[in-house]
């Protein structure tokens, strides 16, 4: 079926077909929850209700065409509500990470002028509080859950439902003659970028509903889909894929408790597509392997065999679009052994996962296709709303990002950079005219991301522009590469690999440290400390071993030639990743500059005794 109205050009216009084709349809829901302990759905006809009562409401609290309205809130119904509600008035929503510290938060907030802001819970709320001083725009606070004491010019959601729904009894006309352009900016994403200081995304409605338009095309999605919403809502990517597109098709959406009940939830949702991002099929491959570790040789070895044959098949497939009788019948039986058992444990409808947000090692796709799980990688930025590239359902290249979807034109610049053009690139950066200039060049997007396209015009992104290590030999080295075969032994957690201005690259490595556990158990050092463990001579030769393996695959001046063991990992807490989970190069190189250092000299050392 795809898109109940395809011709839709703003976002108000797609919530409002979408409540009035489902008007009176009890059975029909777009939004579940958990409430106590059990999923609950949200229909249609309460939604809207509520999407009425809350957009009065707004309007009549000062709420114009322009404003800019803040949301700051884990994924959840009042989310989706307030987007609604917001957009609804021709106003422009500006998601922020509930992750955010009360600093960021207060830059993004002065710089947009945001008039109100939505929080979720009391904790967020202590962050808006502690800043409001400081926000002289910032009329008034409204919070989703609900508020135990009275505090001046902030109220809960409950409550404005209920003086909305009054305010609508009084008017009943009052929100008639909004008047939408599909050029009006929808939405402020402001991207945290890894340097610098955020700048504010403006996309439009055009942007956005043409993004999805052109998605719908390439996955076909009704009202018999659903999906589970675990990425948070501030990110385009979850916003327009896993929120626009599967509302605007009438698909279910169940909200994930948190990121660590996502395989119970997936069991108790069932469904049929998952947007996520590529660490999530690091955590499941390291849980199938642990469970798989504990069952019995016999089963072991139909594992190896189901995988094994899938190998195989997909190949062969891929080769020649066809296999041997044998081939098949080995595959059959492999899928009723194992690839059932294992759709099962993720509901048993799932089609596909669609991968987003940063690189998948191809060796990870490989590997869940094997066992008959589809991943759809794709790419984009918040700049392009966000979806520029997809790989298609019929043909699945891993290690590509996919061709362009459509109305979206990509072009290689001379120096290796990806551009795109189309009506899914962004108005601008807000309030900043000379970065705009920097990025957008005669209507063409400079992504910053280094690529090439096959002959199918399938993308594969080989590094970020800004990223190019340039050694003191005058070599330019795109680390990604080399970071992801380093990356697939199973003893690597994260890795940065270092070598800008000179003469060698190095690499910032943090363990596994339940794997390392494990092989200092069989080494005979199982009580070993985790700082003991980085100094140990034996777990040092894993990764000399491992350094040298990798080295065989790459030129000379691109090895490895000397590594850095690490116990904390770049998490969003420590400030070593963005909230879009892209690791901080500079901070990371700042913070372990004296280690580097001392790896360089003691490197130089070595080089110049020879």
């Amino acid at each position: 079926m795809g898109l109940i109205n395809p011709d839709f050009q703003t976002l108000p216009e797609l919530f409002s077909s979408v409540f009035s084709h489902y008007r009176g349809k009890e059975k029909k829901f777009p939004f579940v929850h958990k409430l106590n302990g059990i999923y609950e759905p949200i229909t249609y006809e309460d939604f809207h209700e509520d999407v009425q009562n809350f957009t009065a409401y707004l309007k009549e609290n000062g709420i114009e065409p322009g404003d800019r309205v803040a949301i700051l809130s884990e994924n959840r119904p009042g989310w989706y509500l307030s987007d609604m509600s917001i957009l609804s008035l021709g106003a422009i929503d500006v998601p922020l990470y509930p992750s955010l510290p009360p600093n960021q938060i207060e830059y993004i907030l002065q710089n947009s002028e945001a008039k109100a802001i939505i929080v979720s819970n009391m904790l967020q709320l202590g962050k808006i509080l502690s800043i409001w001083q400081n926000l002289p725009e910032l009329m008034q606070i409204i919070v989703l859950n609900r508020l135990e004491e009275k505090i001046e010019d902030v109220t809960d959601l409950n409550s404005c439902k209920i003086e909305g729904k009054k305010i609508l009894q009084a008017k009943p006309r009052l929100l008639e003659g909004i008047n939408i352009s599909p050029d009006d900016t929808a939405t402020l994403i402001y991207t945290s970028g890894t340097t610098g200081l955020p700048k504010g995304v403006m996309l439009t409605h055009r942007n956005i509903c043409e993004n999805v338009k052109s998605c719908s095309d390439l996955i076909t999605l009704d009202e018999t889909d659903c999906s589970l919403s675990f990425l948070p809502l501030s990110h385009a990517y979850e916003r327009t894929g896993g929120y626009y597109l599967l509302f605007g098709c009438g698909a279910a959406i169940y909200l994930a408790e948190s990121i660590e009940t996502v395989s119970l939830n997936i069991a108790e949702a069932k469904p049929t597509i998952i947007f996520t991002v590529p660490r999530l099929f690091d955590r499941i491959r390291a849980n199938m392997q642990k469970q798989i570790a504990t069952e019995s040789q016999l089963k072991q070895r139909i594992f190896s065999f189901a995988l094994s044959t899938g190998e195989q098949y997909n190949r062969q497939m891929a080769k020649k679009g066809s296999v041997s009788l044998a081939l098949k019948a080995a595959h059959a039986l492999s899928r009723k052994l194992v690839y059932k058992k294992i759709l099962a444990k993720f509901g048993g409808r799932l089609r596909y996962f669609v991968s987003g947000g940063a690189a998948l090692p191809k060796e990870t796709g490989e590997y869940f296709s094997s066992l008959g799980i589809t991943i759809l990688e794709g790419y984009g930025l918040t700049e392009t709303s966000p979806i520029t590239n997809v790989n298609r359902p019929e043909k699945v290249k891993f290690g590509t990002v996919g061709p362009t979807v459509r109305n979206v034109e990509i072009r290689i610049a001379d120096d290796g950079e990806i551009l795109f053009k189309g009506p899914n690139i962004m108005k601008g950066y807000w309030k900043d005219v000379e970065a705009t200039a920097e990025v957008i060049k005669d209507g063409w997007f400079h992504t910053g991301d280094i690529g090439r396209l096959d002959d199918d015009g399938y993308l594969t992104i080989t590094d970020r522009k800004k990223h190019i290590i340039v050694t003191s030999g005058g070599k330019n080295i795109a680390p990604l590469p080399i970071e992801h075969l380093i990356a697939e032994s199973p003893f690597v957690e994260q890795v940065i690999v270092i070598g800008e201005k000179r003469p060698f690259l190095i690499a910032l490595i943090i363990p596994d440290f339940e794997k390392l556990r494990e092989f200092a158990v069989t080494a005979g050092i199982g009580d070993a400390t985790e700082k003991e463990l980085l100094e140990n001579k034996a777990v040092s030769q894993i990764y000399e071993k491992l350094l040298r393996s990798i080295s065989r695959k790459l030129a000379t001046h691109e090895k490895v030639r000397k590594f850095l063991l690490v116990a904390e990992p770049f998490t969003l807490e420590n400030g070593l990743m963005t909230p879009t989970l892209k690791i901080k190069r500079k901070t990371i190189t700042e913070q372990y500059d004296k280690e580097i250092e001392a790896v360089y000299n003691e490197l130089n050392m070595v080089y110049n005794t020879e």
